[in-house]
C-alpha cells in the first residue's frame, strides 16, 4: 500500500471480518509496559487490547534501542465513544467549511478519527503510543500525540517533511520495532498502529480481518 488510503475509503468497509474471538486484556497487568494516564476513563476501557496485539507490543519493546521504551496511551475505545469523537470532529470541519459535501467532510474527518463502523480502536486492534526514555521523558516525535492535521499543519502525518531530523529518526525507531512484529501504521497519524483489523488486512493483503468492533464486557 504505497499511497495513503484513508479509513473512509470503501475498500476498508468492504473487507470481511471473521472475528477470531480473542479476548480483550488489560495492558496494565504487564509491568514492563509504561501506561500513560491522559486517556484514563471510568471503566478503564482505554487500557484494553486484543491479546495478540499486546503480545506483539511487548515483542516490539524488546526490539527498541537501550534506554528507550514504549509509552502506551490508548487502546480500546467503545463504539459509542468512537462515534462521538467522529461526529464531533466532522461537525467542526463542516462548520469551518460550509461548502463541503457530506462525502468531503467524511473523508477529511477520517484523516484523524476513523468512521465508527470500521474503527480499529473499537475492535481492540489499535494502539496509540509514543517513545519515552528510561526516566519517563517523551522523545521528540515532531508533534504531540493526537495532534490534528489542522493543528500540526500536517506534521502529524508519519512521513511529513515539516518535522526535524530528531523527530524523523525517532519515528523510524518506533516504526521499525512495530512493523517488525506485524503492526501497520495509519499514515496520517504517526502514533496509531494496529494489527488484525480491516485496515491491517488491506495493508498486508489478508483475506479478512481477525478482529471486529465489540463491546467491552
Amino acid at each position: 500500500m504505497n499511497e495513503i488510503v484513508l479509513m473512509s475509503d470503501p475498500k476498508i468497509a468492504a473487507i470481511r471480518v471473521s472475528d477470531c474471538g480473542e479476548p480483550l486484556v488489560d495492558v496494565r497487568l504487564e509491568e514492563s509496559l509504561v501506561v500513560d494516564s491522559r486517556k484514563v476513563d471510568d471503566s478503564g476501557a482505554f487500557a484494553y487490547l486484543r491479546e495478540g496485539v499486546l503480545t506483539r507490543l511487548l515483542k516490539a519493546q524488546q526490539l527498541l534501542p537501550d534506554g528507550i521504551r514504549l509509552l502506551f496511551i490508548e487502546g480500546y475505545r467503545p463504539p459509542a465513544l468512537q462515534r462521538y469523537y467522529f461526529e464531533s470532529y466532522a461537525g467542526e470541519l463542516q462548520a469551518g467549511n460550509p461548502g463541503w459535501s457530506p462525502t468531503q467532510v467524511r473523508e477529511a474527518a477520517s484523516r484523524y478519527v476513523s468512521p465508527p463502523e470500521i474503527a480499529p480502536h473499537s475492535a481492540g486492534a489499535a494502539v496509540d503510543l509514543t517513545l519515552v526514555s528510561v526516566d519517563g521523558r517523551e522523545l521528540d516525535m515532531g508533534t504531540r500525540v493526537n495532534a490534528s492535521p489542522e493543528e500540526s499543519d500536517g506534521a502529524c502525518y508519519t512521513n511529513a517533511g515539516n518535522v526535524g531530523s530528531e523527530a524523523r529518526a525517532n519515528r523510524r525507531v518506533l516504526g521499525d520495532a512495530l512493523s517488525t512484529v506485524g503492526l501497520v501504521n495509519y499514515p496520517t497519524e504517526w502514533w496509531h498502529w494496529s494489527y488484525g483489523d480491516r485496515y491491517w488486512a488491506l495493508a498486508v493483503e489478508a483475506g479478512s480481518a481477525m478482529y471486529g468492533p465489540r463491546e467491552l464486557s
